[in-house]
């Protein structure tokens, strides 16, 4: 058990170290050339916008910064503006938008599909199909020891993925 402890330490000393030393060499670049995949990207930048180790951090342990990255190579408008203002929101607004969606409706949901510019005719079909995406996602083994910004970042990712997949013509984000 020790040596797992240890291993483990290390792994997180070294993800630190080499997050900050990732941060300091991207953030260097430029200003106009685009954004640092690891401090302005992915699930880190939208989780902490204003914390520049936390985002990377985060990115690292993630996915280990492949979000991030493609983010910023494919499609570097997406690493800011309303995706991230949506997961900014859900993570401060999370017992709010999670209690709406078991029921149904509700202004902090309304809110949230507003920031991702989605159709108000369309709104409770989004619910609907995120209500059933989230209700799988808690009923799985685990769910509820997990950290707020865990659960805010899965129910971010539900609702990311189903407005891609089912939602796109109905949202600008």
């Amino acid at each position: 058990m020790n040596v797992l402890k240890s291993v483990f330490t290390a792994a997180i000393i070294s993800t630190a170290v080499f997050s900050a030393s990732v941060m300091a060499e991207l953030s260097d670049k430029p200003v106009g050339s685009g954004p640092n995949p690891f401090v302005d990207c992915g699930v880190g930048a939208s989780l902490f916008p204003d914390t520049h180790w936390a985002a990377v951090t985060s990115n690292i342990i993630w996915d280990a910064g492949t979000t991030a990255l493609t983010s910023a190579t494919a499609s570097p408008e997406t690493c800011q503006g309303a995706k991230v203002q949506a997961a900014m929101f859900i993570k401060d607004t999370y017992p709010n938008v999670i209690e709406e969606t078991a029921a149904g409706q509700g202004e902090h949901l309304s809110a949230m599909l507003q920031i991702l510019g989605c159709s108000a005719d369309q709104h409770v079909s989004i619910i609907e199909s995120v209500r059933t995406e989230i209700g799988v996602k808690i009923s799985t083994e685990g769910y509820g020891s997990k950290a707020q910004l865990e659960k805010s970042a899965d129910y971010y990712d539900i609702i990311n993925n189903t407005i891609e997949t089912e939602y796109a013509d109905s949202c600008s984000a």
